[in-house]
This record gives C-alpha cells, structure tokens and sequence, in this order.
C-alpha cells in the first residue's frame, strides 16, 4: 500500500480568499455599525447601514478578487504560451533549459539530461510549466472560484454584526456587536490557522486585533461627528 503524504498547499487560493472575505465582512461591517451606533443613530438606521455594508462588500470583494485573479490567470497563460511556442520552434535548447534546472537542483549532469528528456516524453509543457514556471494545476489561478469564495464568506462574515442589531437592545447595540464580532474573529483566525497549519494562537491574535483597531477607531469617529452634528 503506498505512503501518501498530505500537503497544505493545495488549499492556499480557496484559503486565503475565504479568510480575506469573512475577516473582511466581520471587520468591515462591525465598524461601520459601531461607528454609526456610536453616533447616536437609531436601530433601523444601524440596520440599514449594516445591510447596505453587507451588500456593497460583497459585491466590491466579488469584483476586486475577480479582477485581481484574473490578471494572475492572463499572466499565467501569457507564459504557457510562450512556453508552448518556443517547444515548436527549438524543442533541444527547450531540453537543454529543463536539464540545467535539474543540474541546480543537484542532480548529476547525465542522469539530468535522462530526466529532462523522459519528462518531456510525457509532456514537454508540463514538464517546463511546473519545473521552469512553478505552474501546477493545485495553485493555478481560478478567478471565479475566488470571486464566489470572497463574496459567499464576506456576506457571511458581515451577517454576524448584522444579526446581533437585530437581537440586542438599542442601549446594548454598541458593546454586542463588538463583543460579538471580535469573538467570531478569534475563532475564524484560529480555524483558518489550524486549516493551514499555522500556530491557532497567533492566528486568531492577529485578525482580532486588527478587528479591534478598526471598530475603536470608528467608535472615536462616531463619536466626535455625531457629537459635533448633533
């Protein structure tokens, strides 16, 4: 029975583009409904604001990562062809290029060569793609899939806020949502930490930090223009 070993890496593009989306939606939304709580604003206007995050976060993160992957995907393709073009035109320099990487990698010159040539045997471009371009299907660019992971996560993320204005008294609106949020942040950082392999503590410190940050710095501007306006 063989020995199969598994790997982390193969899960980085869903990954980050899921813990980017939630930790963006939990932070982003939260601050903005304490910054508007703060200011002395009623319940449904909180709501609103907090739905209208929601919406407009979601959709921004949708298109952002879209457009961001896609040009990884454009650049990826722009040098698969490249690739495939100079195969056509002067396959031996091609072989000469892939047995030079194997020679770096510490292989012996002739058994090199061998490894080269076999390897092309089965798939020139495949060979040159993972080997020369660091290419493989596991870490390929998948624009759509990102778009829908940021989006999807983001809006649940930004539902957490949202649904604690719905059940916290207006007098509490401030502190529960905080509370709230910052306690789904240290369990989103420490369950994205232990998916990927990380240590869970630093994980849930850092985002629940900055999640923290965030909201007291949109409190204090809550705060100072709802006074001032008011």
């Amino acid at each position: 029975m063989g020995h199969r070993e598994r790997h982390r890496s193969d899960r980085i593009g869903w990954l980050r583009a899921a813990v980017l989306g939630a930790n963006d939606g939990i932070v982003s939304t939260a601050s903005l409904v304490v910054g508007v709580a703060a200011a002395d604003a009623t319940q449904h206007g909180v709501l609103v604001a907090g739905i209208a995050g929601l919406v407009a976060g979601a959709l921004s993160m949708a298109a952002g990562e879209y457009v961001s992957v896609s040009s990884q995907a454009d650049t990826e393709q722009a040098d698969l062809r490249r690739e495939r073009q100079e195969l056509a035109t002067d396959p031996q320099a091609e072989e000469d290029e892939l047995t030079g990487i194997y020679v770096t990698r510490g292989l012996e010159a002739g058994l090199a060569r061998l490894v080269a040539q076999q390897l092309s045997a089965k798939g020139a471009l495949a060979a040159h793609a993972r080997d020369e371009l660091g290419l493989t299907d596991e870490l390929a660019a998948r624009p759509l899939q990102a778009a829908l992971a940021s989006a999807g996560t983001f809006a649940l993320g930004a539902g957490v806020p949202v649904l604690t204005i719905l059940v916290a008294p207006t007098a509490m609106l401030v502190p529960a949502v905080a509370a709230v949020s910052l306690f789904c942040l240290v369990a989103l950082g420490a369950i994205a930490a232990r998916v990927g392999g990380a240590p869970m503590v630093v994980g849930a410190a850092r985002v629940t930090i900055w999640g923290l940050l965030a909201m007291l710095a949109t409190a204090l501007v809550g705060r100072l223009f709802g006074t001032a306006i008011g």
